[in-house]
């Protein structure tokens, strides 16, 4: 697993104004949080954005450095905006080396079924994480699921999986990884009885960030 440090300095001010001066300079406002605390820092924008791109695709832990401490941490949440997809806002939870931790892990699938290729399956994609709880040192950054020798009706479970001692766990062992189906037909066009109702568009509720 790759390790990143980034440099972290505290705020000493908060609020959405000073939070949008600091990202109009570079700069993107940051929590850090443990034990129902929380400590407000910032970190620069270009440090920041290379941890980012894989901590969002896969469980990472960093190395926050505050003047001369240091505190480990994963990425707890972020936030980006909606129209530009800029990041806005980032939570990091910091960890103990010997403080076991559930987190949430992504499932990625490798090979091509037998089914697709010879009988013209479909690979149909389940649960896209797994729940387990570890300590740091033991939680990968990404599942890998091998589903190569699955034929047409096969599935692979959780419970299928193999983990290495130290990891428990969490989610439900039926539920599906990774399955595939036949081919499905084109839907025929609905006939008069079959009326669709038309779709209503609700408009969504804006959550805001707390800086």
């Amino acid at each position: 697993m790759e390790k990143f440090i980034l440099n972290v300095e505290k705020r000493e001010k908060t609020g959405k104004g000073i939070a949008r001066k600091l990202r109009s300079n570079g700069i993107i406002p940051c929590v850090i949080y443990k034990n129902g605390q929380s400590t407000p820092v910032q970190i620069a924008t270009k440090e920041l954005y290379p941890f980012m791109n894989i901590a969002t695709k896969e469980k990472l832990f960093v190395t926050l450095k505050m003047n001369e401490e240091e505190k480990q941490a994963i990425l707890q949440d972020y936030q980006v905006d909606p129209v530009t997809g800029k990041l806005l806002h980032v939570d990091f939870l910091e960890v103990s080396a010997t403080e076991k931790l559930r987190v949430t892990v992504p499932v990625v699938l490798i090979g091509e079924p037998i089914g697709v290729k010879q009988d013209k399956g479909v690979l149909q994609h389940g649960i896209l994480e797994i729940e387990i709880e570890a300590i740091p040192d033991k939680i990968p950054g990404h599942i890998e699921v091998d589903v190569s020798g699955l034929e047409v009706g096969d599935a692979i479970h959780v419970r299928d999986l193999k983990f290495e001692e130290g990891i428990k766990v969490i989610s439900n062992p039926d539920e599906v990884i990774a399955t595939v189906t036949v081919e499905e037909e084109e839907a025929l066009t609905p006939s008069v009885e079959e009326t669709v109702e038309p779709e209503v568009i609700k408009k969504g509720k804006k959550v805001e960030q707390e800086e």
